[in-house]
């Protein structure tokens, strides 16, 4: 299988060098393994002799939708415990007779739920998690589920509720119990980090209240607000531990012990749920930008500057984690290199 090594290195260390990002850490392979992998670049601008590593800690941002709720939803849905066609206030109290009750958990994983777009939790709810919970849980819906593909991180939040509400268990323990450590993903967790892990953290925004940048700690706001653990971020791993997530969902036999989801899950999900909607979701994973049907490309970002890519049909996935917040909330140059680093992995 040619990979363009040399390519891939130019491309993210141009990247360091327009500073896109400080550093990044990538990889590409197969369900048979790791076929070519780097570094570029630093951990910390402040710190110019500590260079980024194999090893680096990443806030994962968006992917802790794939890592904690996609993977414990699918768990769920494994064992039977969920449908995703049944109406959330069917067989969930806490929505029966409210407008979540009419959606559907599948509506959810497509995004085409019709909830409001924005998280907005601390100004709508207070600060309190119980009532944050039950405000999320109750609030009207942006638009008639089904009618549009609406991303947002609520749909997320949700899951994760639903995923608690159902397994009995509290979100963090679940993925760690059924995901994390039946793949032998031993440094992904919910933050805050540990000292021991935070010092090999990359660093993310500059925190305005502390004027220091955010490091061991969730960038995302409601992560932070929730205690670290939600759906809709605070998750933070490393390279080798999705290499892991990615290869067990090419091929289950690759890990070293069953995870909750297996791959009818992953079949399931990295099929078009959408119709004739637009854009195209699976469940939670969307087809990679400019890619065919038939090269079955799909990916899932984080804001942090993450990004992993899979295709079953191609036997084949990819990783890219940087630090693109360090410096900036503009997309388009970290989106311009994602295409391209898609482009050298998948072809």
């Amino acid at each position: 299988m040619p990979y363009r090594t040399d390519r891939i290195e130019n491309l993210l260390s141009e990247g360091v060098r327009d500073k896109v990002y400080p550093g990044a850490v990538w990889a590409v392979g197969d369900s048979g393994g790791v076929r070519a992998t780097g570094t570029t670049g630093v951990l910390d601008p402040d710190e110019p002799n500590v260079r980024m590593r194999p090893d680096s800690v990443f806030d994962a941002a968006s992917l802790t939708k794939i890592l904690a709720v996609w993977a414990s939803i699918g768990a769920l849905w494994e064992d039977g415990v969920l449908d995703l066609d049944a109406p959330l206030g069917t067989f969930w109290d806490e929505v029966a007779g409210h407008p979540l009750g009419s959606v559907t958990a599948r509506q959810l994983l497509t995004h085409t739920a019709g909830l409001p777009l924005r998280a907005q939790l601390k100004s709508l709810y207070g600060t309190d998690p119980a009532g944050i919970r039950r405000g999320v849980l109750h609030e009207a819906l942006n638009r008639p589920p089904g009618e549009a593909v609406e991303y947002t991180d609520r749909a997320a939040l949700i899951l994760g509720y639903l995923a608690e509400h159902l397994s009995g268990r509290p979100l963090d323990q679940l993925c760690e119990t059924r995901t994390w450590r039946p793949l032998g993903m031993n440094t992904t967790r919910f933050g805050p980090l540990p000292t021991g892990l935070a010092v090999r953290c990359a660093p993310t925004e500059l925190d305005q209240d502390t004027g220091t940048h955010l490091k061991g700690v969730a960038h995302d706001f409601s992560a932070r607000l929730l205690g670290g653990v939600c759906g809709i971020a605070g998750t933070f791993t490393v390279l080798d531990d999705l290499t892991a997530f990615l290869r067990y969902m090419l091929d289950p036999t690759t890990a070293p012990a069953e995870a909750g989801f297996g791959a009818e899950w992953t079949t399931h999900s990295l099929t078009v749920q959408t119709g004739g909607l637009q854009p195209e979701r699976g469940l939670f994973w969307h087809p990679a930008p400019g890619t065919t049907d038939e090269q079955d490309v799909w990916v899932h970002y984080g804001f942090t500057g993450t990004g992993m890519w899979i295709s079953p049909a191609q036997d084949r996935w990819a990783v890219l984690l940087t630090n693109k917040l360090y410096y900036t909330r503009d997309r388009q140059p970290l989106t311009d290199i994602r295409n391209t680093f898609r482009e050298l992995a998948f072809t």
